[in-house]
């Protein structure tokens, strides 16, 4: 005997007698009509996709692309300068950290509001934003580095963002300054009163 003859012989004393399906036969049949989401369903879709744009205030549309030897400093009105030169310089503990780097633009304009709107809840005031900086204009670190920049002002919360300095990561870095919630305000106009008192 051959050896697919003998191989023959032995799937078929494994599997047994075997009928040929009718003609007509051979589909797969997938269970019917799909029915319909149910309410649930639709509430966790509709719930997602919002989470999904709910920050979409943030645009990807055309950005001026800033020189990437040049640093970048903007302050909302009201701020002293002595404060940017101190957050610039790194006189502020950086409360908490954003590292964007090497992430796709996407990914970074999603993660850029929670991690605001999250660190002003918890009354961060000064945290820091690593992004990288490119050798040239176009290089994906720097054309993070502009959106950045276009995306920072629009945050209510933020007051002031300045490059950093070398220690802390240079060009490719950002020191944002928030502004106080309203409850840090309270406790410290409640603090001031005692020592008054």
């Amino acid at each position: 005997m051959t050896q697919s003859v003998h191989e023959d012989l032995d799937f078929r004393t494994l599997v047994g007698e075997v009928k040929p399906l009718r003609s007509g036969a051979n589909q797969a049949n997938p269970g019917g009509n799909r029915s319909q989401p149910t309410e649930a369903q639709l509430a966790r879709r509709e719930s997602a996709q919002a989470e999904l744009a709910g920050d979409s205030f943030l645009s990807d549309d055309f950005v001026e692309l800033l020189p990437p030897f040049d640093p970048v400093e903007f302050r909302r009105d009201g701020i002293q300068l002595a404060v940017v030169d101190r957050l610039r310089h790194g006189g502020y503990p950086a409360q908490s950290r954003l590292h964007l780097l090497r992430r796709p633009l996407a990914e970074c304009r999603r993660q850029l509001p929670p991690f605001i709107h999250e660190a002003y809840a918890h009354d961060l005031r000064s945290v820091l934003i690593v992004h990288g900086r490119g050798q040239q204009i176009d290089s994906p670190a720097n054309v993070l580095r502009s959106y950045l920049a276009k995306w920072l002002i629009q945050f209510e919360e933020v007051q002031a963002y300045v490059s950093a300095q070398q220690a802390d990561g240079g060009l490719g870095a950002t020191w944002v300054m928030l502004r106080k919630s309203e409850r840090a305000r309270a406790e410290n106009r409640e603090r001031q009163q005692k020592r008054r008192g």
